[in-house]
């Protein structure tokens, strides 16, 4: 077994609750509540749990978008909750998101071009502005985007599309795991499967490793090496996903997979 890529230790995050005229703390809304998790190199953890069982703060919290309450994360062997503000700027670059809007995530007064080349330059990955278009229209050919798109606004191209800019923003910082939160779930079904198989796609082609968070099992099962079941912030039950699936322990996740439409529904005589 290699060494994991990120490992996750008793991981907690509290938000608290203020009342009183005084307004003072009376308690804590436990979102995530002493979670462990690893993911290796070139796999794809999925965590999978309804609304509100804390998967998405768990993702937020392991990147840092939002400080940990308690427990220990490991990037690559390194301390990540150590790292100071500039430390944390440098391996950001190892860790990339795709949030579940892409519209909301990309930047409307600049063009699709400068949404993904942006972090180029600030990261030193081209040193001018012709060697980043070069490099973005690399990008967006291994996402499946047409180059005349480059010089368009968000605006004016489709929610599918949208997410193909996050994508490929994404692997311009030539990251080694990326979190993709509900990456899919704003998405048409069609165009769900498209953009997974261009996940998929990119995985075998750049080596990445993927923390898939989803409501959905059913994508979770075609996309995952390993699950993670999670039930008001804590992890019901863990493994391997055909294993998960086919003999569930833990009662969530029976009632999980019983909650999963048939695939080819009986019709009604």
């Amino acid at each position: 077994m290699p060494e994991p890529l990120l490992e996750v230790r008793n991981l907690k995050k509290y938000f608290p609750v203020i009342a009183g005229i005084l307004r003072h703390q009376v308690g804590d809304i436990k979102a995530v509540d002493g979670i462990s998790f690893t993911v290796y190199p070139q796999e794809v953890l999925g965590i999978v749990g309804e609304s509100g069982s804390g998967k998405s703060t768990a993702a937020r919290a392991v990147i840092r978008l939002i400080e940990p309450t308690a427990g220990e994360i490991y990037f690559e062997g390194k301390n990540f909750l150590a790292l100071d503000q500039t430390a944390l700027k440098l391996m950001r670059k190892n860790i990339q998101i795709v949030f579940q809007d892409p519209y909301a995530s990309l930047n409307p007064r600049k063009t699709i071009g400068e949404n993904i080349g942006e972090a180029l330059l600030y990261h030193g990955f081209v040193k001018d502005r012709y060697e980043q278009e070069t490099r973005v229209r690399t990008i967006m050919a291994q996402t499946g985007l047409r180059e005349e798109l480059i010089h368009r606004y968000p605006h004016e191209i489709s929610g599918g599309q949208q997410q193909r800019v996050c994508i490929g923003r994404a692997i311009a910082m030539e990251p080694k795991l990326i979190v993709l939160d509900e990456a899919l779930s704003a998405l048409d079904v069609s165009v769900q499967a498209q953009i997974l198989n261009l996940l998929l796609d990119l995985k075998q082609r750049l080596g990445l490793s993927y923390l898939f968070i989803s409501h959905d099992l059913s994508v979770v099962r075609h996309i995952a090496d390993r699950v993670s079941v999670m039930h008001h912030g804590v992890i019901v039950e863990a493994g391997l996903t055909e294993e998960v699936y086919n003999n569930p322990q833990a009662p969530y996740t029976r009632k999980l997979l019983a909650s999963i439409p048939p695939s080819q529904p009986r019709r009604k005589s």
